[in-house]
């Protein structure tokens, strides 16, 4: 966790320099910006990763004979 020290304004400072010394303190704190950005490309890599799984598991015989009894089912049904 990121720590801001917190100073009194220097002596003889206005009120309107003291508090833009602040913002100025506090921006990199409070900046959120690009956030979402990040967010979108964890999900992002995680669903590609997802994807590759899914493809290295249907590439299996049994997955692909299973899947291919259940159709073959499906479509015998009212034969």
């Amino acid at each position: 966790m990121r720590h801001t020290t917190i100073r009194e304004p220097r002596p003889g400072a206005s009120s309107v320099e003291a508090g833009g010394e602040w913002r100025r303190r506090l921006r990199p704190v409070l900046d959120d910006r690009g956030s979402a950005t990040a967010e979108y490309a964890i999900a992002t890599m995680a669903a590609v990763g997802f994807a590759g799984l899914l493809v290295v598991i249907l590439r299996g015989d049994e997955v692909r004979s299973a899947l291919a009894d259940i159709i073959h089912r499906a479509l015998t049904v009212g034969s």
